[in-house]
């Protein structure tokens, strides 16, 4: 019997009609385009600002429906739902579990996965796991954020980076040798007090002068995470490569997380790999934390092809990050 792995059979994907323009961002805080342009490669970002009262599980319900819709799929079918975000609804109640029964997934369970911009990654081994163990058949996995519900629109260190999307993908199994193959994944406390917001959980519950002081907006130092990342994501992708015996020429397609050009640069140059395998859709939509990966997938699912070689990387708070590599499994129709 051939050995079982979790194939991607089917992605999805949604983000919202406003788009915050570098030009915009000039009129708000002290920046310009030409200097977010060349510091991060991002053009423009997506917020969800039409839809007053919604929050993440708006965003993950659109995309996860986008899939179903795409791949013909009953969400009875399903048998867990992992939602890997670093903005959940609300604390306690799981975010996940509201997302599987909106989206009539009723016959699964379902749960939230939190590792910063890591967090798809993380979930992507999570999934395969649960695939390759024989114990589940179809594994949705979302990744969605709404940043803008934690960015400070004055800080503009911080507000020009990020936006609100999600993606989703799921994972089957799959016995041709196709899907996932292997996965380098690490994380060092290190990185706890460079990339967070410092209020709102156990250790400093909301108060009213924790509001007062901005306390719950994303503080980060850019400097520093740009230097962890920088050697973190080129580290894990060259390893991968080097302990499944892959050359340049062998990998097909990088999907590296959105968060800074050129961090996606170095990568890729660390990797050997060509400026033309690299996906890249940062200059849309800015960094969406935990959807940067399946926005990837989905934006360029047409280019993808059946044994394609993926190579996945990511890095996020805490710090967090690591690479996959996946084989692809199926041409689009």
């Amino acid at each position: 019997m051939n050995k079982v792995t979790a194939a991607i059979t089917a992605i999805g994907s949604y983000v919202p009609e406003f788009v915050l323009s570098n030009q915009v961002l000039e009129s708000m805080v002290d920046t310009n385009d030409e200097w977010i342009t060349t510091r991060t490669g991002i053009k423009e970002r997506r917020l969800l600002k039409e839809e007053e009262g919604k929050g993440t599980s708006f965003l993950a319900i659109k995309a996860a429906k986008n899939l179903l819709e795409k791949a013909n799929l009953d969400p009875k079918e399903i048998d867990l739902v992992i939602l890997a975000t670093a903005t959940p609804d609300m604390p306690v109640a799981s975010t996940g579990v509201f997302v599987a029964t909106q989206i009539g997934a009723t016959n699964a369970f379902a749960y939230d996965l939190q590792a910063a911009c890591s967090s798809f990654l993380y979930g992507m081994s999570t999934a395969s796991a649960y695939i390759e163990s024989g114990r589940y058949k179809k594994v949705l996995l979302i990744g969605a954020d709404k940043m803008s519900s934690i960015i400070d629109y004055t800080d503009r260190a911080t507000c020009i980076i990020f936006g609100d999307g999600a993606g989703a993908v799921l994972f089957e199994p799959n016995t041709e040798g196709l899907g996932f193959q292997d996965e380098f994944l690490r994380s060092d406390g290190i990185g706890r007090e460079y990339l967070k917001i410092d209020a709102g959980g156990s250790i400093l519950p909301p108060t009213e002068e924790t509001v007062k002081n901005k306390q719950h907006f994303v503080f980060q130092d850019g400097k520093t995470v740009f230097k962890y990342a920088v050697s973190g994501m080129a580290d894990v992708s060259e390893k991968i490569m080097q302990r499944n015996n892959l050359s340049h020429e062998d990998v097909n397609w990088l999907v590296a997380h959105q968060a800074n050009k050129r961090i996606i640069d170095a990568t890729a140059n660390r990797m050997g790999v060509d400026e033309s395998k690299v996906l890249v859709n940062i200059h849309r939509y800015g960094n969406t934390t935990s959807a940067t990966l399946p926005l990837l997938l989905c934006d360029f699912e047409k280019q993808l092809k059946k044994g394609d070689n993926i190579i996945f990387a990511a890095f996020g708070g805490g710090f967090t990050w690591g690479s996959i590599y996946l084989k692809w499994a199926y041409d689009t129709k």
